[in-house]
């Protein structure tokens, strides 16, 4: 199967611009194709991780990636998806995060001399002269049509600030600038970036003449019917410092049994004839399914040690033969405390078991919290300076445990 029909068949693709184009040059290895990486926070995560997953499979069948780092766009926050303003980053968080980027991604792309390619849009945004900047681009964009756009649409109630309403531009000119620079024919990126791209398609088209392409990717949903990866308390990184590789296997050793066969097709490189025959497994494996999903991803991401390292911890745990070392650890100091205690819902808060003190009250009120094997039932229940020294373990169902010390 070539690589185009592969990227089809495990749902991969949402929208091209011209199909017949894009299959003939991906299939020939002819791509030279980008995606964009804001960075917003100074790790990477599992939102990004179908598009470095991409990037690979892609890389591996012979196209070319360029990774665009947006130390440039960074400045400005790209309004897609949100429904409020990005907090503004310093100069000096954008680059550092920029630099942990870079360090995370070499797991997944080969980078070096015809390989891939990695490149920062700070180099060419950051010294644009504005007035020039309206005249050469500006003039190609409509604003009729920008505010048809689906990432500004959903903004437009709460307000859209004229600093958000230049990404698309920016975004445009990316795609532009490595066309002329770098010979880049294609971009790729979530489906929430459609109209972004097609700007920049469009761009290259009427300044150069040339053909340019887009083609964005199906955007996973977890459980929670949820973006992967939106960033804040219930994250899930890629830096083992973040997200240890525990919990990194334990976010998809949980997954919904519902998106368990779309994310062995989607972001494992298990080959497709093993996947069609996991589909017609029984129902009565289906952990043995989620057992293989985070077993491939951890091993993707943290390595093959600490994947079977993760994978022997969380049965150990599940059959109740695993022991207190063998748990992740939350440590609480004394200054969380107040008058010496500490309340379960702030534990469950403390420890991103639950996002929102309302969630971690329904836990306990369905019964889904216990403490040493006891069932919380009070929800405001306590736990004192001495039982915190002692150290205690907290449940959530039957397959999240939190190891709980004073620092």
């Amino acid at each position: 199967m070539k690589i185009y029909d592969e990227l089809k068949a495990r749902g991969l693709i949402a929208q091209v611009t011209d199909e017949d184009e894009i299959r003939d040059l991906v299939n020939a290895g002819g791509a030279k194709f980008y995606i964009g990486f804001d960075p917003t926070a100074d790790s990477l995560h599992v939102g990004h991780f179908m598009a470095l997953c991409l990037m690979r499979r892609l890389q591996q069948a012979g196209n070319r990636p360029v990774v665009l780092v947006g130390g440039g766009t960074g400045y400005i926050g790209d309004p897609s998806g949100r429904t409020d303003l990005r907090k503004m980053m310093t100069p000096e968080m954008i680059e550092h995060n920029c630099e942990c980027f870079k360090k995370q991604m070499s797991r997944f792309i080969e980078f070096g001399e015809d390989k891939a390619l990695l490149v920062n849009n700070a180099d060419w945004l950051l010294d644009l002269n504005y007035i020039e900047m309206l005249r050469d681009v500006g003039v190609h964009f409509s604003v009729n049509n920008m505010l048809r756009a689906e990432c500004y649409k959903q903004r437009m109630a709460k307000g859209l600030s004229f600093l958000e309403f230049n990404y698309m531009i920016m975004q445009a000119y990316d795609f532009y600038h490595l066309h002329q620079a770098y010979g880049v024919n294609m971009q790729f990126g979530g489906n929430d970036q459609w109209s972004n791209m097609l700007a920049g398609t469009e761009l290259i088209r009427k300044k150069t003449g040339d053909d340019a392409y887009a083609m964005t990717i199906t955007l996973l949903l977890n459980s929670e019917g949820k973006k992967m990866g939106k960033t804040g308390k219930g994250a899930v990184w890629l830096d083992p410092n973040k997200t240890s590789p525990f919990e990194f296997y334990q976010y998809w050793r949980n997954v919904d049994d519902a998106d368990v066969m779309k994310c062995l097709r989607m972001l494992t490189f298990l080959p497709l004839e093993t996947i069609d025959e996991m589909e017609k497994w029984d129902d009565s494996r289906i952990n043995e399914k989620k057992e293989i999903l985070a077993y491939e991803l951890t091993s993707l991401v943290h390595g093959e040690e600490e994947a079977k390292k993760a994978q022997k911890v969380s049965r150990n745990l599940f059959t109740g033969k695993g022991n207190d070392s063998d748990m992740p650890k939350v440590e609480i100091s004394e200054d969380q405390l107040t008058d010496n205690e500490v309340g379960v819902v702030d534990l469950l808060l403390i420890s991103k078991i639950a996002k929102s003190k309302s969630e971690a009250r329904r836990l306990i009120n369905q019964n889904g919290i216990s403490i040493d094997g006891n069932k919380v039932t009070d929800q405001n229940k306590t736990i004192s300076l001495e039982e915190l020294k002692k150290g205690f373990v907290l449940k959530k169902g039957k397959k999240v445990f939190k190891k709980f010390i004073l620092k």
